[in-house]
């Protein structure tokens, strides 16, 4: 434990430039004393830290002083990046290469190191936020990733509506939510995106791209996922709940709470949106008796309707 503590410092130096006793507790979770402890302990194996004076001063690292970083692969430290997703690793085939990424990483040189990771994080994003989870064959996602490592042009083609469709494009980053795996790509029609387990094939062609010089993955797709959000139908609705209703109310994900009030019975009165009538008569059904529609009258008929032919098909003869 103390010498990965160590280790922290080290990189924590090099990063910062300086940082005080107190930041470096506060960021390692230990007392100023141990801070101290520690700074002796590595002084007396030969790491050249000294401490500046005064109201401005703390601890440093002697100018020129590094920790080396040689040999670290993509693979490695895209598998790093992805580490707190470890069902992802399998996926893109590099969890083999997890435990060589972080001893590298441990002794990595911040320039290069930076350098590197933001490389990287420009063709991974991992967006951990949920959606419907869902369990996916992708035997494409390999092909299209070694697309955009080497920033090969990609020949995609897939199904529409009219019928299936080919498209060459450049493929600039993948995204993962949850365990489906998305595709961003420029085409000649703008920026797409494309979900890989839709994909009927993937051929990466010999020609390569330049990646847009302004272009960052994870920007672009928090603005996608709130445009596909403020694009959702919406359906606004007011009810009177339990407080047990409230609470799991809040782990529905296809109705959000707009404001709720205490009614002095025990109950809230609640202002809901939901996506549409349907989705609202399922949800509403699903409360039982903990959840009463007040408004509007069509969804209150509606579910009145639901519960009167299902009363007729269990009342006894």
């Amino acid at each position: 434990m103390r010498a990965s503590r160590l280790m922290a410092i080290v990189l924590l130096l090099q990063n910062r430039g300086k940082l005080s006793a107190k930041e470096l507790a506060q960021r390692l979770e230990v007392s100023e004393r141990t801070v101290v402890r520690d700074m002796e302990a590595l002084s007396g194996a030969g790491i050249p830290v000294y401490a500046e004076r005064g109201a401005q001063g703390g601890w440093r690292l002697s100018e020129g002083y590094r920790t080396q970083l040689t040999g670290m692969k993509p693979e490695e430290l895209a598998a790093v990046i992805v580490a707190a997703h470890g069902e992802l690793l399998s996926d893109l085939g590099i969890a083999g290469h997890f435990e060589a990424g972080v001893q590298k990483l441990i002794a990595a040189s911040p320039a290069e190191a930076s350098l590197s990771a933001a490389a990287a994080r420009q063709k991974i994003h991992i967006d951990g936020a949920g959606w419907h989870q869902a369990a996916e064959q992708q035997p494409l996602l390999p092909a299209v990733q070694e697309a955009v490592w080497e920033s090969r042009k990609l020949l995609l083609r897939y199904a529409r509506e009219e019928g299936i469709a080919e498209r060459i494009v450049h493929p600039l980053g993948l995204v993962a939510k949850r365990s489906v795996w998305y595709l961003v790509a420029e085409t000649e029609d703008g920026l797409r995106t494309f979900r890989i387990s839709r994909l009927l094939a993937a051929d990466r062609l010999e020609e390569t791209f330049e990646r847009p010089a302004q272009f960052e993955l994870a920007a672009f797709w928090e603005q996608s996922v709130g445009d596909f959000k403020r694009r959702l139908p919406s359906y606004p609705a007011k009810v009177l709940l339990s407080a047990e209703a409230a609470g799991r109310l809040e782990r529905e994900r296809y109705v959000k709470t707009i404001s709720a009030e205490e009614t002095g019975d025990g109950r809230l009165r609640a202002e809901l949106e939901f996506q549409t009538l349907a989705s609202a008569c399922e949800i509403v059904l699903s409360f039982g008796p903990r959840m009463e529609v007040l408004e509007p009258s069509e969804l209150r008929e509606r579910v009145a309707a639901e519960l009167k032919a299902a009363f007729g098909l269990y009342r006894e003869d």
